[in-house]
């Protein structure tokens, strides 16, 4: 790699994952969120443009994610930029003196729009582009339309690089898609199921009086498909490039009113009926999962559609746990009306502007104002959020202390909700309580997320590390 100019100072870390990627035509920056994956990606687009490789950069990120874009280009790219963003700006016309970007969400390729707008980019300018795509398990869906129509589209582009920190969330499959996005039979296989074979074995269930399910019982080789990985990547863990504080985990064991025992008891014994009735569809087996989910966290939405409300262990641990701590806390809850419920209690104790949120009710020009106020303004204590919406691509770092008020089976959502205090600019030590209401399915969802964890580790070669 020859030399090269940055525009903001490197890591030693980051400046060896911009030799590693830099004149390659495909290439995957797998680095743990925090450790500046953005930035090492400005600077490899920056020195390809500065070799005359490209003039035009195609960025794809969830929609959450893309417009942060912009900033990022500004403050790291050391050469004269031209950015526009999908469905704002409304003339893009590349400039030949400078470095364009077109920022566009992954959303939006589900739609024809999407998909004609990349299509018309590529045909005109495929030899002298870059596609991007961050937090690319975004289409770690091969069937997913967008997935399909990324892939296809982005085929002719001659650069192109997929970021993200946890590319398996689920399984070691979920790199195929990524990968295949980056050039076809990069992993040795150019079709999905001898794919799985080397590296899977199924089983075969039967979900339907005629439909059956193939899953996977445990899988095989990984190491090879790791060695295989690294040719095309270049992977790192906060742990071992940041002189970041410790992550410190804790539990907080929550017992149910005897109210909602007696409930959520009724509620398991029709959900282990259902799972097991092989007629029932997955969307009524989702429902019954989810209304357990609900009495855990102190409430229940009734068939009828309306809402059910108990006495809230959680939401009385969460107040005494937060006259316990001091400075900035983050919150993170997976439903509105706990969500809604949260604000309400902390606006009631705290005051008004001690709260600001960000879910799927707030609108979008807000979020930034709302991270900001938690970032800059000192009577601002409590950030609350619903971590699929808010736990992408914010920087969060004033706050000392998360809470898990309830979790899902994602893993990657709980990653990247965690890394949101947890990254460059962070000082103090992060504490992570999870509220956990015993003997239920809180216990269940925390036993998946620390199974797939071990799973993405001895995939990616690394150290076992788990939530708790």
């Amino acid at each position: 790699m020859e030399k090269y100019n940055y525009k903001t100072k490197p890591y030693e870390h980051q400046r060896k994952a911009l030799i590693a990627g830099a004149d390659k035509n495909e290439f995957a920056y797998f680095m743990e969120m925090g450790t500046g994956k953005t930035k090492v990606t400005i600077d490899n687009l920056a020195y390809l443009y500065y070799k005359k490789k490209i003039n035009l950069v195609v960025v794809i990120a969830p929609n959450s994610v893309y417009h942060n874009w912009a900033n990022e280009i500004n403050i790291h790219c050391p050469c004269e930029t031209a950015i526009y963003i999908h469905k704002v700006n409304k003339n893009f016309e590349v400039k030949k003196d400078k470095l364009n970007f077109f920022l566009i969400n992954v959303e939006a390729f589900s739609h024809a729009s999407g998909v004609k707008t990349l299509e018309s980019i590529v045909n005109l300018y495929s030899s002298s582009m870059c596609v991007v795509i961050d937090e690319a398990t975004s289409i770690k869906n091969r069937q997913a339309k967008r997935t399909k129509n990324i892939c296809k589209v982005s085929q002719k582009a001659l650069y192109k690089r997929i970021l993200t920190g946890s590319p398996i969330t689920k399984s070691p499959l979920d790199l195929f898609s990524q990968c295949e996005f980056l050039k076809p039979g990069i992993l040795g296989f150019t079709n999905f199921y001898a794919f799985r074979a080397r590296y899977s074995v199924m089983k075969q269930i039967q979900i339907g009086a005629n439909k059956n399910l193939l899953i996977p019982i445990y899988y095989q080789h990984l190491g090879e498909l790791e060695n295989k990985i690294k040719t095309f990547s270049f992977r790192v863990r906060k742990d071992e490039c940041l002189d970041l504080p410790p992550k410190i985990y804790e539990r907080r064991d929550i017992k149910l009113s005897d109210q909602q025992i007696k409930l959520y008891n009724s509620l398991k014994e029709n959900c282990r009926a259902i799972i097991e009735d092989e007629m029932a569809s997955y969307n009524n087996k989702l429902t019954e999962i989810l209304k357990l989910q609900q009495v855990c966290n102190g409430f229940l939405k009734t068939d009828d559609g309306e809402t059910k409300e108990f006495k809230n262990s959680k939401l009385i641990e969460l107040t005494n746990i937060l006259d316990e701590v001091d400075g900035k806390v983050i919150i993170w809850a997976n439903f509105v009306h706990n969500i809604e419920t949260i604000i309400k209690t902390l606006q009631d104790k705290f005051g008004t502007i001690s709260v600001v949120s960000i879910y799927g009710d707030v609108p979008v020009e807000a979020r930034n104002s709302a991270v900001v106020n938690f970032q800059k303004n000192d009577k601002v204590r409590f950030f609350v959020g619903n971590p699929s919406t808010g736990g992408y691509g914010l920087n969060l770092t004033e706050a000392s202390t998360v809470i898990y008020f309830s979790n899902s089976f994602n893993l990657e959502i709980r990653q990247q909700s965690e890394d949101r205090a947890h990254r460059i600019g962070q000082e103090n030590k992060v504490t992570y309580i999870d509220l956990i209401a015993k003997d239920t399915i809180d216990e269940f969802v925390l036993k998946s997320l620390n199974q797939k964890l071990t799973l993405s580790a001895q995939t990616l070669g690394e150290e076992v590390l788990k939530f708790l």
